[in-house]
């Protein structure tokens, strides 16, 4: 479905002339975003748009701050198509024309995202958020950011799902602005002002029905639980998402503990000495650390953990995606990790859930 904006003149024929456009606006937004993040002036940058409102922001913001010479970017418009409703045609189509019509080069494919899921035994929200990046990673040149759309709104999803999963301070953090060379400078700006925007600019973009699905939990989180949470206390989303930049620095200070506590643990010969075990806080982060991406599940690492400290010897426990731990004399050895696949670590939307 498309929507169009809506904004009509003012009675007499015309709007007062004004300082700013709606355009003007989405550009500043994401200028702030983008200084916030360092990005350079002159940077290339493949924006990655779905077709929906966040990502329309996102395209249209970059494509002014180019026209008016606020920046240099060089920007390229990529879009994957997860081929899981019917009219998903029509979705890549609208965002090759809209590329096309702001004069920018646009990358559209299409994926089988439900057969990737099948195929690796991902659910459907986590085999479409690994086609996407996947694809992302592969057209983006060396060199250059990969630029998601995602919003404060977006954020607050998240760490509320990874908190009703019980979540450690690494799913409180939800998502990161930054990571490698993916980038969010909208994180910090709602949904409803960037769709608004696009609204009064009468710029258009396409609704994705699937955000509308009970069956997925991130909407229920969106349609049910924040509207509560902003009724009970006004500007609820905004507050969780100053808990997710506090929870994202006490985890970065933990990370940077837990691998120098790695570190002193390493053994010449590749095992980890786990006499005088660490505190478990700490254990559990040392032990993900050294295991890498995708982490094992809590229970997993919790089975490892009591292995590693305590007196029984000659323990193996399977980490999952062909990789083992085992534990002898206090020494742990792991195994496999060679052949773990890579994963985004970022808890970002899935299906039914990004661009609503």
């Amino acid at each position: 479905m498309v929507e169009q904006g809506t904004h009509k003149p003012l009675a007499g024929g015309s709007n007062p002339p004004s300082a700013t456009t709606p355009l003007d606006d989405l550009g500043r937004r994401l200028d702030a975003g983008a200084r916030e993040l360092s990005i350079p002036d002159d940077a290339v940058l493949v924006l990655a748009v779905s077709g929906g409102p966040d990502s329309m922001a996102l395209l249209h913001g970059a494509a002014r701050l180019v026209a008016t010479g606020a920046r240099e970017w060089a920007l390229r418009v990529a879009h994957l198509d997860h081929a899981l409703r019917t009219d998903s045609h029509a979705d890549a189509t609208f965002v090759a024309d809209a590329a096309a019509a702001l004069e920018l080069p646009a990358v559209v494919r299409r994926a089988d995202v439900s057969a990737l899921a099948r195929d690796e035994g991902r659910s459907l929200e986590d085999a479409g958020r690994e086609a996407r990046y996947r694809f992302l990673e592969e057209v983006a040149p060396a060199g250059a950011w990969i630029v998601t759309a995602h919003t404060l709104d977006d954020l607050a999803e998240t760490v509320l799902l990874n908190l009703l999963r019980g979540t450690g301070t690494a799913g409180a953090a939800g998502m990161p602005a930054r990571r490698g060379r993916v980038v969010r400078p909208l994180l910090g700006e709602r949904h409803a002002t960037l769709r608004s925007l696009l609204d009064d600019g009468g710029l258009a973009y396409r609704l994705d029905p699937s955000n509308a699905d009970p069956g997925f939990l991130r909407n229920r989180v969106r349609a049910e639980l924040l509207p509560i949470l902003e009724s009970l206390r006004p500007g609820a989303v905004e507050r969780i998402g100053r808990y997710a930049r506090l929870a994202a620095d006490d985890d970065a200070l933990l990370d940077a503990v837990a691998a120098a506590e790695l570190a002193r643990r390493r053994i010449g010969d590749g095992a980890i000495d786990w006499h005088d075990p660490p505190a478990a806080a700490l254990g559990r982060r040392v032990l993900r650390l050294a295991i890498g991406d995708p982490a094992p599940s809590a229970e997993r690492i919790e089975a490892l953990l009591e292995a590693a400290s305590g007196d029984r010897g000659g323990v193996t426990i399977e980490l999952g995606l062909g990789r083992s731990a085992s534990v002898r004399e206090r020494r742990l050895r792991l195994a496999g990790l060679s052949r773990k696949r890579q994963s985004r670590t970022d808890p970002d939307p899935g299906a039914g859930s990004a661009d609503h």
